[in-house]
């Protein structure tokens, strides 16, 4: 036998041996050793709930900036001015916007290229975290802020059209129809009020869009003017959601189309012709009655007293120019079943405005008029060039919600821009004011809950030269912070998820057994109502 064989195949051999004592060894090992496995433990760490916040400036420092979340807290330490009471309700709303004159649809569709335009009307009427607009006003004929002045059935001097066989909504085929018709393919729900400045010529004792009366015995003929807007309108795809009478009756303008019509007129057309005429349409055109300036309140109070007027009213349109919001709840009180609407409001370049209008629109139009009772929100002009128009006499200064560069197409965001913005995009339709304590002078408050998901919106604005502390307390829970000087700050926070969230914290921890997750009780979650 080979001496190199015999030594391998002894090798080979002690290694198999090996091995297997190896293995017998680490089996026996195994089987005596038995250790214990031990549970996955979480840490039980309280979810704080969250407020979230967005703020502006004055200074245009901030706008709209989303800031970082806020922590509520179980308990109060500072004494709380703000108290949210979800169970005390007011009106609900219907939405905020501004109007689609004919100045602003002509910059629209003539100064903004394809890409420009939907970009924009996407920004302004598109859902969160777009603007969310969903009301706007339209101009029945032409107003201040028109190219030209006409209506829609304009004759020669001296003629006549009874019949309104020659109405005819020309003017408005190239700008403000399609204009419409994009916003509303970008929000279905879009809620459209319109209004007349001024009757045709020939229906006037002027026999001039400038000045004037309606004459008697054209009332059933403007009446007929009315409705057939509504019904040509309808042709084109524009539901009108409202309707008024006539823009400002009260005043007549020297410049632009404009035209008187005194309570007795009003109630007229209304009991007589316009208000049988749509009680019985469907979808249904309501009526708002007055839509001018907060001073005068005893005008619509005059014509809601009157029954056979009043039973075709379904509310006030009111404008922002003289007065103060308080006329709201002051018909409010004495009807309160009439809807309340802001239709107009403009800013401006004037001096009032030189540092700014960022408080004022947030805090003396959308908030106080929110706070009496106002249901919807319409700003005046959607868009403004940087020369203030294009516009038929009138303002001369006013600005739009944006300004549109003629020769560019460039956008910039005006202060009204931002000052609905800290309420549209986040006090969606359908929402319900709810009670908010008032603080002192200088801080104001207004808060909402959303009908979908029931979230709170708070927003508050510091018209103090200095911050100011402020404490908020709903149900068991509240939060601090620290305004900045002279801002707007809308807080949006779940009481759902908020109520479970501090109950989880108060409660204490449930004893596992062994080998299971420990988890944290829940105790009494309260469902909101909405």
């Amino acid at each position: 036998m080979d001496e190199r064989k015999g030594v391998s195949s002894w090798m080979a051999i002690s290694s198999i041996v090996l091995i297997t004592l190896l293995a017998l060894t680490a089996l026996h090992v195994s089987r005596r050793q038995h250790p214990a496995i031990k549970p996955r433990v979480i840490p039980t760490h309280p979810m704080r709930p969250a407020v979230q916040l967005w703020l502006s400036t004055a200074d245009r420092r901030l706008r709209l900036a989303h800031q970082p979340d806020i922590e509520m807290s179980a308990h109060e330490a500072l004494p709380v001015e703000v108290v949210i009471d979800v169970n005390k309700t007011y009106q609900s709303i219907v939405g905020f916007g501004a109007a689609l004159t004919d100045s602003s649809a002509w910059l629209i569709q003539n100064r903004l290229n394809e890409q420009q335009r939907n970009a924009l009307l996407h920004e302004l009427f598109g859902p969160p975290p777009n603007l969310n607009l969903n009301m706007t006003r339209l101009t029945i004929g032409a107003s201040d802020f028109s190219l030209r002045p006409y209506t829609l059935d304009d004759l020669p001097v001296g003629e006549v059209d009874p019949q309104l066989l020659h109405f005819n909504v020309t003017f408005n085929l190239h700008d403000v129809i399609p204009t419409v018709r994009e916003v509303l393919a970008i929000n279905p729900q879009l809620r459209i009020i319109a209004s007349p400045w001024s009757a045709p010529a020939w229906m006037k004792t002027s026999a001039n869009l400038i000045g004037g009366e309606l004459l008697e015995q054209f009332e059933g003929t403007y009446a007929n003017y009315l409705v057939k807007y509504l019904d040509t309108y309808r042709g084109y795809g524009i539901p009108i959601f409202a309707l008024t009478l006539q823009n400002e009756p009260g005043f007549v303008p020297v410049t632009y189309p404009g035209m008187e019509v005194p309570a007795s007129t009003r109630e007229r057309l209304i009991a007589q012709y316009l208000g049988p005429a749509l009680a019985s349409r469907e979808p249904k055109t309501r009526i708002l009655g007055w839509d001018h300036n907060w001073d005068e309140p005893e005008q619509p109070l005059s014509v809601l007293a009157n029954p056979d007027v009043a039973r075709y009213i379904a509310g006030i349109a009111w404008h922002c120019y003289r007065g103060s919001p308080y006329a709201q709840s002051q018909v409010h009180r004495a009807f309160p079943r009439k809807d309340t609407y802001i239709t107009e409001c403009s800013g401006g370049d004037w001096p009032s405005s030189k540092n700014g209008e960022l408080l004022w629109f947030t805090r003396d139009l959308l908030l106080a008029g929110l706070r009496h009772w106002a249901r919807g929100i319409v700003y005046w002009n959607l868009a403004l060039d940087e020369h203030y128009g294009p516009h038929f006499g009138g303002c001369d200064t006013c600005k739009g919600v944006v300004t549109i560069d003629s020769r560019t197409g460039e956008v910039s965001r005006n202060d009204e821009y931002y000052a609905f913005a800290h309420f549209s995009r986040f006090v969606l339709p359908g929402a319900v004011r709810v009670g908010s304590s008032e603080t002192d002078k200088g801080i104001d408050n207004v808060a909402f809950q959303n009908a979908a998901g029931g979230s709170i919106v708070l927003v508050m604005v510091n018209s103090h030269a200095e911050a100011h502390r402020v404490s908020v307390k709903q149900d068991q829970a509240s939060f601090q912070y620290t305004l900045p000087p002279q801002s707007v700050a809308t807080f949006v926070w779940n009481p759902d998820q908020t109520s479970k969230r501090m109950d989880a914290t108060n409660s204490p921890q449930v004893k596992k057994s062994p080998g299971t997750t420990a988890t944290s009780a829940t105790i009494g979650g309260r469902k909101v109502a909405q």
